[in-house]
């Protein structure tokens, strides 16, 4: 007698493990979520804080904020990375945390790999300003003065590898300029040397510098977005006025370790976008000079990835290393 074929399996299976994915992530969370960001009373620091109140609310459990930013971000990100893929360990960080393999030999983690990206959290487009001692007004200007005075204009920004000095490399590429770079320990350092007059040039994000420049101690030529900023409507961008095609901004993100499963993916990101996506949270951020943007998973990926790209480009054609 000829014994018929048992049923496949393998639709079963995959309806359980779907199932079961789903349920869990239904349950979720069942614990405090914690999160691994930069040094405390920094930029990051405070864009996390705020945006776990907002979570927080949205999932009655506790969202603690990990303050671990030493080595570049490199052991938060390295811890994350090694963390149970439960929905309970999470990163905050910006492009440094991307970047960094660019920057460093050795770097203990692989920024595509290693990561569930969640979404796209904030961004805040850096304003190029000069001491007003600097005879231009506009982006074209102040090419066209670099061009004529090669090598005798200089730029400060936050340390080498920072998100400013590759916005500063990234003009100097695009416009075929020189300007040299002078280096400071901190984003406020550099601010300082700028206002005395101590270097001509910077990238700032607007929080920073929107005080110095309406006291008129510095001067804004433009924004570095791609398009106007909502966060300044009068400022023009270097694309449209000097630099077509240039862009930049301070972006940071939302990561997962890889192997959480998508299901959970999903909530995380519903949970932060409703988070980023409050009256109140949009409006404590637009007053700083930071845009909530919140994103699908995928969009963020896409970014890293466009990111990686463009500006690992850039920083090994300058040279730059964060030793």
């Amino acid at each position: 007698m000829r014994l018929s074929k048992p049923a496949p399996m393998i639709p079963a299976l995959v309806a359980l493990i779907v199932g079961t994915s789903t349920a869990w992530s239904q349950d979720f969370p069942a614990k405090p979520i914690r999160i691994w960001t930069s040094e405390a009373g920094g930029g990051n620091d405070f864009a996390a804080r705020l945006i776990a109140q907002g979570v927080a609310s949205g999932i009655g459990q506790q969202v603690i904020i990990e303050n671990r930013g030493t080595a570049g971000g490199t052991i938060a990100a390295q811890a994350v990375a090694k963390s149970p893929g439960d929905g309970y360990t999470l990163l905050f960080y910006g492009s440094n945390i991307w970047l960094m393999p660019f920057l460093r030999d050795n770097v203990p983690y692989d920024p595509i790999r290693d990561f569930a990206p969640i979404t796209l959290a904030t961004r805040a487009p850096h304003l190029l300003v000069v001491h007003p001692s600097l005879p231009v007004r506009t982006a074209r200007e102040l090419v066209v003065l670099a061009r004529n005075n090669p090598g005798k204009l200089n730029y400060g920004s936050g340390g080498a590898g920072s998100s400013t000095q590759i916005a500063s490399e990234l003009l100097k590429s695009m416009a075929q300029i020189n300007i040299v770079h002078i280096a400071y320990k901190g984003s406020g350092p550099a601010q300082k040397a700028l206002i005395s007059g101590e270097v001509q040039i910077a990238f700032a994000t607007p929080g920073a510098v929107a005080t110095h420049v309406k006291s008129g101690r510095l001067r804004a030529l433009a924004v570095s977005s791609a398009q106007p900023s909502p966060l300044f409507p009068d400022m023009p961008t270097i694309a449209a006025t000097g630099v077509p095609g240039y862009e930049t901004a301070s972006i940071l993100g939302v990561f997962a370790p890889a192997r959480t499963p998508p299901a959970l993916v999903a909530r995380l990101n519903q949970e932060f976008v409703r988070a980023l996506h409050r009256p109140d949270v949009k409006e404590k951020f637009f007053s700083v000079g930071i845009e909530t943007v919140g994103t699908s998973s995928e969009e963020l990926g896409s970014t890293v990835k466009s990111e990686m790209t463009r500006l690992g480009k850039v920083i090994k054609e300058a040279g730059i290393r964060d030793e």
